[in-house]
Order: C-alpha cells, then structure tokens, then sequence
C-alpha cells in the first residue's frame, strides 16, 4: 500500500510533453494549473514536486519543443551547402512544421507569451532570448556565407538575418490564424524572391541612397 500523502507515480517525460503542447495551443497565461494537471493526469502536489512551479514547467516546455520540435530548421542552416539553400530550407521546413494536421500550429515560442501581464516579464524575456538565438543562428550562417566568398563581404548581414528571421516568425502567426501549408509556401516564394536584391545591393547602400536623395 503506498503512503497516505505520497504523490502517485507517473511518466515525468510524456507529463512535460502533455504539457508543452497546451503551452503550445493555448499560450502561458491562458494556461491554468488546473489545465495542466487535467492534461498531465497528475495532482498539484506532483506537478509541483516534479517541476517546481507554473513558469519552471514552462521553460522545461519550451527546452522540450526546442529539442525536438524546432532543432530541424535550425540544423538545416549548418547542413545547407549554400546561405541562400539553407534560409529557403529552414523556412521551408518551418511552413511544414507549422501546419501539420494534428499539431497545434505555428511555434511555441514564438506564440507562447505575446502578450504578458507584469508579473509574467520573465516568461516573454525568455521567449525573447530563444527567438534571438535564432536569429544568431541565422547570422552566423550569413557571416560563414561571407567568410566562403558566396556572399559579398558588404552584405548587410545584420539585416538580412532580422528580414529572415521576421519571416519566419511571420509564419508561425499565419499558421495560427488558419492558413494552409499553400499559403505559407508562397511566402517562403516571396522571402527568397528578396534574395538577389539583398546580395546585389547592400542594404546599407540602399539606406545611404534614400538619405542622400532626401538631403
């Protein structure tokens, strides 16, 4: 017979998955602990021994869709052999994750804490700070493109990474509000179809031109 007051045993893995996929479709705040524990199937007291607190399982949530969610995309930018096949690869990849049937759509951490009361900073800080990682993910891929004579040493690399990166995160908002894998596909048509004018001309000599011309 188990002890009076000892928490029942239970799958802490598939718990967290349970848990990263509410986060997921329903966002932190809009997530209770009562939501969590239904989806878990396991008590407060357990979900508190085996996480800590609400904002704790949340970052665990978020590490979770990192590793196994959203590494594919990511892993692309390394494996591409060109910065232009690999941006296309990563956002393609991306208009494929983020409409599948059965899944709750667009990205967690991109859509998981958009708009937060002050008491939840530290949540959207911390979405911020994975959001940002991939946009170094991106600039490195551009800087390694520079650095291998693909890219012209007056890219914008700057820039052009934020451009991606905002498309991408475009995406997921897409696919949140309903649109099909068709529709985000011809996005990603449009994104790289910005491609050649970002290597033909840098986008600080385009910035200086508009100011001289105003001057």
């Amino acid at each position: 017979m188990a002890e009076r007051g000892r928490p029942r045993s239970f799958d802490r893995a598939a718990a967290l998955r349970r848990a990263m996929e509410l986060f997921w479709t329903r966002g932190y705040e809009a997530t209770s602990l009562s939501d969590l524990t239904a989806a878990m199937g396991i008590s407060s007291p357990s979900l508190y021994a085996a996480f800590g607190c609400k904002e704790a399982l949340f970052r665990e949530a978020v590490a979770l869709y990192g590793a196994t969610e959203g590494v594919g995309a990511l892993r692309l930018l390394d494996e591409a052999p060109t910065a232009q096949a690999a941006i296309e690869a990563m956002l393609r990849r991306s208009a494929q994750r983020f409409t599948r049937p059965g899944r709750p759509p667009g990205c967690l951490a991109v859509l998981g804490a958009i708009n937060c009361s002050a008491d939840n900073e530290a949540v959207q800080r911390h979405l911020a700070e994975w959001r940002a990682g991939v946009f170094k993910a991106i600039r490195r891929r551009f800087q390694r493109g520079v650095a291998e004579g693909e890219l012209p040493a007056r890219f914008d690399i700057e820039a052009a990474a934020a451009f991606y990166v905002t498309v991408q995160n475009g995406l997921s908002l897409q696919a949140r509000d309903g649109a099909s894998r068709q529709r985000l596909d011809a996005i990603v048509d449009c994104a790289m179809g910005a491609w050649d004018g970002l290597v033909r001309t840098p986008t600080r000599g385009r910035r200086g031109a508009r100011s001289a011309r105003r001057a």
